[in-house]
């Protein structure tokens, strides 16, 4: 998947320098990628894309997700780190200093068992 990315899909990054996602061209248009690696949208024309990508923002990056477990229980988790390669998610411990860190490594894109709240 890296390589695909690297390949064919174009970073798209907001006025302050901030990657927002990717545009993947799909025959005459372009597909607007979130950075979970989520289509926003069908093949779009360019500017469309990007005003998609800016539209989404990175906010939902901070949003409390839902991560089923191999025993099929779900945990409420929140995204530590997204990357091309991984997304690293932790336990949600509604902010205790003293709660153990658990943290799971899921594969990019998003993986059908962690899913928004």
């Amino acid at each position: 998947m890296r390589e695909q990315i690297e390949q064919e899909w174009i970073e798209h990054r907001r006025e302050d320098g901030e990657r927002v996602g990717w545009l993947r061209p799909d025959g005459d248009g372009f597909v607007p990628i979130d950075l979970l690696g989520r289509e926003l949208s069908g093949p779009t024309d360019w500017l469309t894309g990007e005003e998609m990508l800016e539209s989404a923002g990175i906010g939902y990056l901070a949003d409390r997700y839902q991560l089923r477990l191999d025993d099929g229980r779900w945990m409420r988790v929140r995204i530590t780190e997204v990357s091309t390669d991984r997304i690293v998610v932790m336990k949600d411990d509604f902010g205790a200093i003293d709660a153990p860190q658990i943290v799971y490594t899921l594969p990019f894109p998003l993986p059908e068992n962690l899913r928004p709240e």
